[in-house]
């Protein structure tokens, strides 16, 4: 295996009582930056970018041993873990999150065509928490007549996805950047296929399970495992 600059001789001395590993200190802390997850953002820690990048092979074979694959999005810089598909007892190290709700499904699906939309031109996607309140309204049921608790059910989708780092802070007060994990937590086949995922959730009010490549629109309600993951 090897490391970055700093990190290339193995420790020599143990970090605790106990201690029989063999990986340096940086390597383990970003070992528990991933399983902590939701994701590691290598365009804000270039550093931990890095050393993942050089220490790949090694990162990859620990976390098999786990039954956790590791994912990286070269062109976004994302790295995130998830649990491998294997009928086995006891093969499930990551504990299962609850799928997103109907609000929060939405809220993410409009901003993953942000994100795509603004792609390629080196700036971040970023968006205030009125142009998101905006964007729910457009799916708001139209027997829906109480605005507080509307405004209410979107704050929370907004607040959801930020504690998936979904969206994150930026200087200014309400504004939000979308975050480029959100490709890989949203794993579509195709980004024209979001319009039509979209329009399932307004006439079945059900959650969809983006991992399939191709789901019928009528078996939308049906489809209710986790969207993206804590």
């Amino acid at each position: 295996m090897t490391y970055t600059d700093s990190y290339a001789a193995p420790i020599t001395d143990p970090l605790f009582d106990g201690d029989t590993g063999s990986f340096p200190l940086p390597l383990r802390q970003l070992l528990v930056r991933l399983l902590r997850g939701p994701y590691l953002d290598g365009s804000v820690d270039a550093a931990a970018w890095q050393l993942l990048l050089d220490s790949q092979g090694a990162v990859t074979k620990y976390f098999s041993e786990i039954f956790l694959a590791l994912s990286l999005d070269m062109e976004r810089k994302i790295a995130m873990l998830a649990p491998v598909d294997i009928e086995q007892a006891h093969t499930a190290p990551i504990a299962p999150r609850r799928p997103l709700k109907r609000d929060e499904t939405l809220l993410a699906l409009r901003l993953r065509l942000l994100l795509e939309q603004q792609s390629g031109t080196g700036a971040d996607a970023v968006i205030s928490r009125a142009g998101m309140h905006e964007i729910l309204a457009e799916h708001r049921a139209a027997a829906d007549r109480d605005d507080k608790r509307f405004a209410e059910s979107c704050d929370a989708a907004i607040a959801r996805l930020g504690s998936l780092r979904l969206l994150t802070n930026t200087e200014l007060a309400d504004e939000f950047r979308i975050s480029p994990a959100l490709a890989m937590a949203l794993p579509l086949a195709s980004i024209q296929d979001i319009p039509r995922y979209i329009a399932a959730i307004d006439a079945n009010e059900g959650v969809l399970n983006l991992a399939e490549a191709e789901p019928d629109e009528s078996d939308a309600s049906e489809q209710t495992d986790a969207l993206v993951q804590e």
